[in-house]
């Protein structure tokens, strides 16, 4: 008798285990997995920056393709304050950015391959087609609403996740 409680206890207690991570869980795991931009189609996910022991979380368009990095935010009209793009750089390299056809001035800001911060170009000007590189190897490039780094006071140094 004593094996058949054991067991009935076991049981119940997968049933309930079950009950909570079913299919009301998986959906919405997979609704945080599938948020796309509205504009762009890209998939969107969180990225923090830490700086001084704070942290400064965005929402971020990943660009992974050549195709999705060559446009990046080209034509946008808008950025929010806390959103973005993320360019990931697999395998990691030098990088230059330029503002070829976007409309609104941007924070590029480059990340090494310790996920710190190499050097930012600031408020980088609509539809100049000056290249802005970065200070040494990246394994990404972020792109914020111009002025929005030194707002929060994000600077060389600072850690970045994605």
């Amino acid at each position: 008798m004593r094996l058949t409680r054991t067991f009935a206890a076991t049981f119940l207690l997968a049933i309930a285990a079950c009950s909570q991570s079913g299919p009301e869980a998986a959906a919405s795991a997979a609704t945080k997995q599938a948020a796309v931009h509205p504009v762009s189609g890209l998939p969107v996910v969180p990225l923090t920056v830490t700086s001084d022991g704070k942290t400064h979380t965005f929402q971020v368009e990943v660009a992974k393709t050549e195709a999705e990095q060559a446009k990046g935010l080209m034509f946008r009209t808008e950025l929010g304050p806390d959103e973005g793009m993320i360019f990931p750089k697999d395998p990691p390299e030098r990088s230059a950015f330029w503002m070829r056809n976007t409309v609104i001035p941007l924070d590029i800001i480059f990340i090494g391959t310790d996920h710190r911060i190499l050097n930012i170009a600031a408020n980088a000007v609509p539809y100049d087609e000056t290249p802005l590189p970065s200070t040494g190897i990246t394994s990404g490039v972020l792109e914020l609403a111009g002025g929005r780094a030194a707002e929060l006071g994000i600077k060389p140094g600072d850690k970045v996740k994605w």
